[in-house]
């Protein structure tokens, strides 16, 4: 029986031990206060966080999925539109899309980033489609120059999903600032995660802030005046507080990121492994380690047996499940996005992971390999 300790996937009580006392004073600070839904946290975060991304607007949500759906709405999407989108992604960027009433049509991606590939987009385009989701996978921003191309020339609306891309950036711009709007999780895996559920909406669209800010309230206009159907999504004061404290050390967390991946793709030089690219370097902010590998399935093995904390993202593309059977799509439509699908694990990676763990990693990578 090995003595050495489990390699977690991911450490979120290390990271809570260093903001344990300041959140605590936070939440001391908000229960005397007494204000707990929109108060002054939420308030300050969602300027900081509109500024952080550089953008006009930001609006607390309840969740990454509420962000999506909200922003959807808020566009005019639903009944008899398309969006065009990938089907390499969690299942809340077509779940929303299905949500306001549309069709998600999924295209293939990039063998490279994970991203969704813009001449797959082109290529799909009909006149039922209204919007592009492109989601910035693993922490890569897409080829946002080529996919705003595309929706200039076509009249159709942007929405970036950003849960897994915080601080990543395309052609000098954060992701989420780009498109006509941008969808962020707060979920706790994420780069800049809560110690619960939280969403954030961001725009330079005066027209998308007033609508969402309706649409999160129950479509009020102002107190008990409701002019729409909405909802009840509304970012919580306790985790806007976490938030923010942790927002001011995100560039140090990025950094953190960037140098455990950074030593990863070095230590997998001449290996059967194929790391992650990054196509520009401020492009991948490794909110996964996601490679390629021959023998995934025997090399997660070893590692699961190892104690080494591993995830499989993903191990099926959105348009072979079960739940869009009806959209027709079959396998070898998508062959780059199926093939992944076969090929790829996600490894540790989170600031101040010690490099003896990446050590440890890579040795048994290498060993499942030979």
């Amino acid at each position: 029986m090995s003595d050495l300790k489990p390699v977690p996937f991911l450490d979120l009580s290390a990271q809570f031990r260093t903001l344990e006392r300041e959140w605590l004073d936070a939440i001391r600070e908000t229960g005397s206060r007494g204000s707990f839904i929109l108060g002054p946290h939420t308030q300050a975060f969602e300027k900081e966080f509109a500024e952080a991304v550089g953008v006009k607007h930001a609006i607390g949500v309840a969740n990454g999925t509420d962000s999506l759906y909200l922003s959807l709405r808020a566009l005019g999407i639903g009944p008899g539109d398309e969006v065009i989108t990938t089907p390499w992604t969690f299942f809340a960027s077509a779940e929303s899309v299905s949500m306001v009433g549309a069709t998600p049509v999924f295209v293939d991606i990039r063998p490279d980033t994970f991203c969704i590939d813009p001449d797959s987009i082109v290529k799909r385009l009909s006149p039922k489609t209204k919007a592009i989701l492109p989601v910035h996978i693993f922490g890569h921003a897409c080829d946002m120059d080529a996919i705003m191309q595309i929706a200039k020339d076509r009249k159709l609306a942007v929405l970036e999903d950003c849960a897994q891309s915080y601080g990543a950036r395309w052609g000098g711009k954060v992701t989420g600032s780009i498109g006509d709007a941008g969808s962020f999780s707060f979920y706790p895996t994420k780069v800049l995660g809560g110690y619960g559920d939280g969403g954030m909406i961001t725009t330079n669209r005066d027209d998308l802030h007033d609508h969402v800010r309706r649409l999160r309230n129950h479509g009020a206009a102002k107190p008990f005046m409701h002019v729409e159907i909405g909802m009840n999504s509304r970012l919580d004061e306790i985790q806007a507080a976490v938030l923010r404290l942790k927002l001011r050390t995100i560039d140090r967390d990025l950094a953190g990121r960037r140098a455990i991946a950074a030593e990863y793709t070095k230590r997998f030089a001449g290996t059967a492994v194929k790391p992650p690219v990054a196509l520009k370097p401020d492009a991948h902010v490794y909110n996964l380690y996601t490679a390629r590998l021959p023998k995934r399935d025997a090399v997660r093995e070893a590692l699961t047996a190892a104690q080494v904390g591993t995830s499989l993202c993903y191990p099926q593309g959105l348009h072979l499940q079960d739940v869009y059977k009806h959209l027709g799509y079959k396998a070898g439509d998508l062959p780059v996005c199926e093939q992944a699908s076969g090929e790829v694990l996600s490894v540790p990676v989170y600031p101040g992971m010690p490099l003896d763990h990446v050590e440890r990693v890579c040795a048994i990578i290498g060993q499942a390999l030979r």
